[in-house]
């Protein structure tokens, strides 16, 4: 029997089906069984785990976690590839799939519906480079992040390099502190892109996520923690008390007296922060909206 994830295969099912790849839904198909393989044994699926995929195309990893995992949900958003999935995934039971946009899904629901007491709940996917962040961010910031143990996800490199990156790197921001707070990010396995049909422009990554039991700094309000951390990526060209300066209605002066009070130069720029020195920021700012909420 020929793997689902052969080139052969893929091209023999998409002759079948007729099916025409979208670009706006990023359909890229993967077809190394090596890549395959190496997701499924980073994310450490076993008998135990209720495993969510996102986007499972033709089935190439779903099929691949099925053998491991009690149970495999999948959520896919093309109609024109369930009637795929029922044949190249019809000799599994433990199998469920749902026709459905994975950024209108709620997760908490699902895994409250669908996990029995002893599972674990492992996320894995192949995600379209056009929406990786949102799916990212939807994960992270959502209710059901406690109820996850790992995301094992496949991503355009470029991305993968944004979320590990460090302060002082020109490709540290926003997304890499965001990603950092919620999770420890581990480095999988670099995905060349001629492993794929149809090729894409660009490498992918594969990374892990592991949720953190708790926050790696402390923050007074989270609200500001990330809104601070927005701002200052916002303009990141401008020294920080100039980008920051109207930011909850506080002057140039009230947010140089914050960075001053939390040991940061003021002329220093987001890039140079790392997540400690952004916490105390944060902190700091949130003082100072309070004494001035306490002066009016």
């Amino acid at each position: 029997m020929e793997k689902l994830y052969s080139p052969a295969t893929v091209n023999k099912i998409r002759n079948r089906y007729g099916l025409k790849l979208s670009k706006s839904l990023g359909q890229n198909f993967l077809i190394d069984g090596n890549i395959v393989n190496a997701i499924i044994e980073a994310a450490g699926i076993d008998e135990d785990d209720l495993v969510i995929e996102i986007g499972p195309g033709i089935g190439v990893l779903t099929e691949a976690a099925a053998k491991k995992a009690h149970r495999v949900i999948g959520i896919e958003i093309d109609q024109k590839l369930i009637a795929i999935l029922d044949e190249t995934l019809k000799d599994y039971d433990n199998i469920k799939i749902i026709n459905q946009d994975f950024m209108k899904t709620d997760l908490l629901s699902l895994i409250d519906e669908n996990r029995l007491s002893a599972e674990s709940v492992k996320i894995i996917g192949n995600l379209p480079y056009y929406i990786t962040t949102p799916i990212i961010m939807k994960i992270l910031e959502g209710q059901a992040l406690s109820e996850i143990e790992s995301i094992t996800i496949m991503l355009q490199k470029e991305v993968a390099d944004r979320i590990k990156a460090s302060s002082g790197s020109k490709i540290y921001g926003a997304l890499s502190i965001a990603v950092q707070y919620y999770c420890e990010v581990e480095n999988i396995i670099k995905v060349p892109k001629d492993v794929f049909i149809p090729k894409p422009k660009v490498d992918s990554s594969v990374i892990k996520l592991s949720p953190r039991s708790e926050a790696p700094v402390n923050v007074v309000d989270k609200g500001v923690f990330f809104n601070l951390v927005k701002a200052a990526f916002g303009q990141r060209r401008k020294t920080l008390q100039n980008a920051l300066s109207g930011i909850y209605d506080l002057s140039k002066e009230d947010v140089t007296k914050a960075l001053l009070k939390a040991c940061i130069d003021p002329k220093r720029r987001a890039e140079t922060l790392d997540i400690k020195e952004f916490a105390a920021l944060a902190n700091a700012v949130s003082q100072g909206i309070k004494d001035n909420e306490d002066m009016e």
